[in-house]
């Protein structure tokens, strides 16, 4: 039997987490949730020392055809800027670079291509600690 994802009444549990760390400390975190009845996958940001909320309160929803992942800015030496993010298995997002300035990223298979900014998939990182 298969359960519509659209459809289920999501029951979310529980399911990890991805710390972000540089230097092995921990900057943030990505909690991952799974709905215990269709197995749908839900994140929540979390970056350390930043008070407002993220832009996805609760559980956001996703595309069938998206994945989580966190993204992070090379050019932010001593910051190191990080957001999660929904992406395609090909196409483009919209990032948020220095001074404000919105780039478009190219993505292609599930990752952004880009030397000066770099991805990586949150469901390979479920309870693990990811050094940016």
């Amino acid at each position: 039997m298969t359960i519509d994802t659209e459809t289920c009444k999501h029951q979310p549990v529980y399911f990890g987490v991805v710390n972000i760390n540089i230097d092995e400390r921990t900057i943030g975190s990505v909690d991952v949730w799974r709905c215990g009845v269709c197995k749908k996958r839900f994140c929540e940001e979390k970056q350390l020392g930043i008070e407002e909320l993220a832009d996805l309160v609760g559980m956001p929803k996703i595309d069938p055809d998206a994945k989580w992942a966190v993204t992070v800015c090379k050019l932010q030496q001593g910051k190191y800027k990080w957001k999660l993010v929904k992406l395609k298995e090909n196409g483009e997002i919209k990032h948020e670079c220095l001074d404000e300035k919105i780039v478009p990223l190219t993505v292609k298979d599930y990752q952004v291509e880009d030397d000066k900014h770099w991805s990586f998939l949150i469901d390979d990182n479920v309870n693990k600690a990811v050094e940016i």
